[in-house]
């Protein structure tokens, strides 16, 4: 396990803890809806299954590989979604911030408190430079947390990602370190 202490997540009532195999299910559960992954590029084919491979990617302590955190609920200790960062480069200090929220708590701004505290994290902690987002272009409500919390959209990437057999078309999104 990663020795990375998770930010702190002020003003909701949430925590970030690290990931573990114990989430997969209830991870699944959620992104299985599909409110939740209809504007995303989400692949679900390999179930919890899938879930539990990524987590144990997650577990890594090579400073290049993904990190991510489990968001949970202060209160009943739910998992409300997770948030970390990918496609992480050493040599150019850059990584890519991804996050989920399940739909039960979507519109609450847990998504928004959880990209303020781990962005600044990503560049004190971890070092980053650049810290960028891709979105697809219908996801409305992840556009407005990325702009609600600092991140220039640079470009229009056509046809960047297959999403559910179809090439889509993803904004990027970055912030550079203060």
């Amino acid at each position: 396990m990663r020795c990375d202490d998770p930010p702190l997540v002020p003003d909701v009532p949430v925590r970030l803890v690290p990931i573990a195999r114990a989430d997969a299910a209830e991870w699944f559960a959620y992104l299985s809806q599909p409110r939740a992954v209809e504007h995303t590029s989400w692949d679900l084919s390999g179930g919890v299954d899938a879930l539990e491979k990524l987590i144990d990617g997650y577990e890594s302590v090579d400073p290049s590989s993904a990190i991510r955190f489990a968001v949970r609920s202060r209160e009943g200790d739910h998992l409300v979604g997770t948030i970390g960062f990918h496609s992480i480069s050493l040599v150019h200090r850059t990584a890519e911030l991804a996050y989920d929220v399940a739909p039960a708590y979507a519109g609450r701004g847990v998504a928004s408190a959880c990209v303020c505290a781990i962005v600044p994290w990503g560049f004190a902690a971890r070092g980053y430079e650049r810290i960028q987002a891709t979105v697809v272009d219908t996801n409305a409500a992840s556009i407005r947390v990325l702009e609600k919390t600092g991140f220039a959209r640079e470009g229009l990437l056509r046809g960047y990602r297959r999403v559910r057999g179809a090439p889509r078309d993803l904004w990027m999104y970055a912030r550079l370190a203060p």
